[in-house]
């Protein structure tokens, strides 16, 4: 019985002493992220990724975070977007499929939604998906420079018009577009 008290108490004791070296052992530093570069947005990107709970966008080329935009999203932002009319941003995966520089808002660039399993989703619960979600400017009839506060699209992403110009220059038909909650 004494035997296995000390097998025990060794034991515990070489629990304690490696958690103790586990806790001060050397642990190599995290490589911070290389922040966007503040200044214009030049040449093309590959990846635009949205956050909405930050409303932050940040357009990528290879990997590389190239420059974040502050960012105004549907009127009811919270949640995926499940039909037309809900004020909702959608949420997951999306292809700029189109350009519009005719837009009622300074220029625009078009997002592929619904996708198939969104018009299956809204099919199932009856309603219609909605469509023509975009990345925009402001409403056209507003003066350049004027940026309308809070979330008030009807669930696209808009930026300023100086943003979307630059944006709009930048990105292609095909660029990704992650959108996050």
């Amino acid at each position: 019985m004494r035997l296995l008290a000390r097998l025990f108490s060794a034991l515990t004791l070489l629990i304690l002493l490696a958690a103790a070296w586990l806790m001060l052992a050397p642990r190599p530093a995290p490589v911070p992220p290389v922040p966007p570069v503040a200044g214009p947005l030049i040449g093309p990107v590959d990846h635009i990724e949205i956050r909405k709970s930050a409303r932050r966008m940040t357009a990528f080329r290879e990997g590389r975070a190239l420059k974040t935009y502050r960012i105004a999203l549907g009127f009811a932002p919270d949640g995926d977007k499940v039909r037309q009319g809900d004020g909702r941003t959608p949420e997951g995966r999306f292809t700029i499929n189109r350009v519009n520089p005719g837009s009622a808002y300074h220029l625009s660039l078009g997002l592929d939604y619904p996708r198939p399993q969104d018009r299956a989703r809204a099919m199932a619960a009856g309603v219609d998906p909605g469509g023509d979600i975009f990345i925009h400017g402001q409403p056209n009839e507003r003066t350049d420079g004027e940026t309308l506060p809070g979330d008030w699209t009807a669930g696209c992403i808009a930026v300023s018009d100086a943003e979307i110009r630059e944006l709009y220059a930048a990105a292609r038909i095909g660029t990704t577009v992650e959108i996050l909650p």
